[in-house]
């Protein structure tokens, strides 16, 4: 049996490169930090100003760099992959964490809204595997993390966001369909499925005091997550660790989901 040294050896990503989308704030910025802490060589990318975060990157002694992005345009993701093979010459992990949320009545969702939310939370990361598995082949392995949520799997309330929870369940059953079709090629993918966490997208309901109570009374933890939380479990899913992980959906949601 392998001693504690090996098996902690096995959360290390030395040598490996790594893509994160909506890597510039948030949970996404946290899930670089543990990935390079971890060893691995980290692309972070986002619609813009995302100098100051790979900066922040470098400064904690991990090699990172800046890919301006928009996902919601269809030759976005493999131009982008494109680029991290071109500057890596290869590209070993994708965490596809770039996402938005918006609220609402469904009878007053509009068309704008729908197709802004599905284009980035669901076409994006589709998108975003189909490029990287080419170059995941190449490399002869690969791991894909997806950023889903607790509200694929459960109508979270106070708040209406059938969209929303429609996009995130979307991405789970992406996840397990490509983990199935991937498995025989060493090409692992898994989902995170993140509750209440804090970050700049769920500040307002963070904030907004009605909906806030019943966030915080309907989570056995009593409390919202911190993105760490979530970085640890990305990195987790994205090691050698999770060697035999392929089609789960990890649920990080402080208990929210057992009730």
């Amino acid at each position: 049996m392998n001693d504690s040294t090996d098996l902690l050896g096995r959360f290390r990503l030395d040598g490996k490169v790594a893509l994160v989308t909506g890597g510039t704030r948030g949970i996404g910025l946290a899930i670089a930090h543990a990935l390079g802490q971890a060893g691995a060589r980290v692309f972070i990318s986002g619609r813009k100003d995302g100098e100051e975060a790979a900066e922040m990157l470098r400064a904690a002694g991990h090699e990172a760099s800046f890919l301006a992005a928009d996902l919601s345009e269809p030759a976005a993701p493999d131009r982008m992959v494109a680029d991290v093979v071109d500057a890596a010459g290869r590209l070993d992990i994708l965490v596809n964490n770039a996402g938005i949320a918006i609220h609402g009545d469904t009878v007053d969702f509009s068309d704008e809204d729908l197709d802004r939310l599905m284009s980035l939370n669901v076409d994006a990361v589709f998108r975003c595997c189909r490029a990287a598995i080419p170059a995941m082949r190449s490399a002869g392995s690969g791991a894909i993390v997806n950023v889903g949520s607790m509200s694929g799997i459960a109508s979270n309330i106070p708040q209406n966001q059938v969209a929303y929870n429609s996009s995130k369940a979307a991405v789970h059953m992406m996840t397990k369909s490509l983990a199935s079709e991937l498995a025989l090629e060493d090409i692992r993918v898994n989902a995170l499925a993140p509750g209440y966490i804090q970050t700049d997208m769920s500040q307002g309901g963070i904030d907004n005091p009605e909906w806030f109570p019943i966030w915080r009374d309907m989570t056995p933890m009593q409390r919202v997550g911190q993105p760490e939380e979530v970085a640890t479990a990305a990195l987790f899913l994205a090691s050698p660790a999770a060697s035999y992980i392929t089609g789960a959906v990890l649920v990080i949601d402080g208990g929210y989901t057992t009730r």
